[in-house]
């Protein structure tokens, strides 16, 4: 599981990296203000969608239910069920696509209230039409990525978004190249975000997935009917960071520039979030699937049990390193070009209470695959709208005095608000199992963590704000590199983790899929 989770996460921390030079490069080219708010208010709409169906989101439903299918019935019956969902998924989102685009000024004005009367509404309507072919070769794409995770292959599912990025920052090198102004940029950038649904499309295609899937049908029968009332709410539930984002962004939409704050800090936030969160929806649905199915009380325990360790481990490390090194790390990616020093400040502000959420966010990753192996969808779903009615409640209070902060505060406080809901009703439905090792080394990855994070606070005031960028590039490259350092040092010697031994684990093979 933990080579698995390691592919996985290399594959997403490569495609947060490239997103990270994209939204540089976006920040340079489209700076903030109205236009800038403008189109990231209409990307923010794409990636919701994004999370929503890929990422391991439709994972965490169509996995469980092709592998009952094919143990009880065989690969032809699973081939066919799943020729049924690629045909019916594809259908349905380019009728959606249309609806969609019919309706994108009133979709916008929901998302972004405080645009209502101005311009800005005008152009996010219109970025948000040019993004949609997206979502309609979004739909073919997970299930395929799906189908290939089912049956561990994750190389590829991983990797493969990494194209997205690509087109996107080769569409902005050349818009920087040819210095168009902002208000031309957005318009080819958000046609792009199609193209590059295309090419991840055509990827997987190229690699003969579509053999997974057939025949080929559109199908609305009872089985469909089933699949589909458990998969929407797992697919909901899956993208709760992205829905607490969008509550954060229709109150922030009252405040100019704060939209375009907010989408910059989180993507910082989505980096762990992608690296662990994406690896939990990926790997730990199946294992835990099948662990449940074959009614093996110690695997689910182990699966369960390591899945926490690495999620504490490393969402908790990365929580203290952003809060300490917010202002920093803000200024080395985005302060260039149009995006200048206030807005680092306010993009940092907002990044620290962003921050504290991450531990949260991460514990739903690893909580909720526990209820989708269980076919049970609803109970994250639940959690998942009661985080998001926190996080409205207290974005109007706080956002009122606090801006983009008080946004902020309002999102951690939702995904907190989600993640203790879950583990209340696992512990009172199931009972989560976590093993004696876990809880020896949870207490030890705290206190590792912990003395990371000091050291990073007392480095952090070494560099001054006005040093040069390739100054403050190699400083903060040091601290960080010192920081994993410690941390993995003080795992060593508490006892947490023998890298000799984790390196053993990676070599050997793997265990073969039951079934396959």
């Amino acid at each position: 599981m933990i080579r698995s989770f390691l592919t996985v996460s290399t594959g997403t921390l490569a495609s947060r990296l490239l997103g990270f030079a994209r939204d540089s490069l976006i920040a340079a080219l489209l700076g903030t203000g109205a236009v800038a708010d403008a189109f990231l208010a209409a990307f923010q709409l794409v990636n919701v969608v994004r999370r929503l169906l890929s990422e391991g989101a439709l994972n965490a439903a169509l996995v469980p239910a092709w592998l009952r299918v094919r143990d009880r019935d065989g690969a032809v019956a699973a081939a066919a069920f799943a020729g049924r969902v690629l045909g019916t998924v594809s259908a349905a989102l380019i009728a959606i696509s249309l609806g969609i685009a019919l309706l994108m000024p009133l979709i916008m004005t929901v998302i972004a209230p405080g645009f209502l009367g101005t311009g800005t509404l005008d152009l996010a309507v219109q970025n948000a039409r040019l993004m949609l072919p997206y979502l309609a070769f979004a739909g073919p794409v997970t299930v395929l990525m799906g189908l290939l995770n089912a049956q561990g292959r994750f190389a590829l599912t991983v990797f493969s978004p990494l194209l997205f990025n690509i087109a996107l920052i080769a569409a902005i090198a050349l818009l920087l190249v040819w210095h168009a102004d902002a208000g031309f940029a957005a318009r080819p950038l958000a046609a792009t975000v199609g193209v590059a649904g295309l090419l991840q499309l055509l990827m997987l295609l190229s690699q003969q997935s579509a053999r997974l899937a057939t025949p080929l049908r559109i199908s609305f029968d009872k089985e469909m009917r089933g699949f589909f009332a458990k998969a929407i709410p797992g697919m909901i539930a899956s993208s709760g960071p992205q829905w607490l984002m969008v509550a954060g962004a229709i109150i922030a939409s009252a405040t100019p520039s704060a939209v375009s704050w907010l989408y910059f800090a989180n993507r910082l936030i989505e980096l762990p979030l992608g690296i662990v969160g994406v690896a939990m929806g990926t790997v730990l649905v199946p294992e835990l699937t099948r662990a449940v199915s074959g009614g093996d009380r110690d695997a689910v325990a182990h699966a369960q049990s390591r899945a926490l360790e690495l999620a504490t481990g490393l969402a908790f490390p990365a929580t203290l390193g952003l809060i300490v090194l917010a202002e920093p790390i803000v200024r080395l990616l985005f302060e260039h070009g149009a995006f200048g020093a206030g807005d680092s400040a306010a993009t940092a502000h907002a990044l620290m209470w962003l921050a504290l959420g991450l531990p949260a966010h991460v514990l739903i990753k690893a909580l909720s695959p526990a209820f989708y192996a269980r076919g049970d969808t609803m109970t994250p779903l639940l959690a998942t709208a009661k985080g998001f009615v926190v996080a409205v409640v207290l974005a109007v209070l706080l956002g009122h005095f606090f801006g983009a902060s008080g946004i902020a505060a309002s999102i951690a406080a939702g995904a907190w608000s989600s993640a203790l809901s879950l583990f209340r009703k696992g512990t009172a439905e199931f009972g989560f199992s976590v093993d004696a090792a876990a809880r020896k080394r949870l207490p030890r990855i705290a206190l590792a963590a912990t003395a990371m994070g000091a050291l990073l606070w007392l480095s952090a005031g070494l560099v001054p704000s006005e040093a040069h960028g390739l100054i403050r590039f190699i400083a903060l490259g040091l601290q960080i590199a010192a920081g994993i350092a410690v941390y993995g040092l003080l795992l060593q010697i508490l006892g947490v983790a023998s890298w000799r031994e984790a390196a053993g684990a990676l070599k050997r093979p793997g265990r073969p899929d039951p079934g396959a």
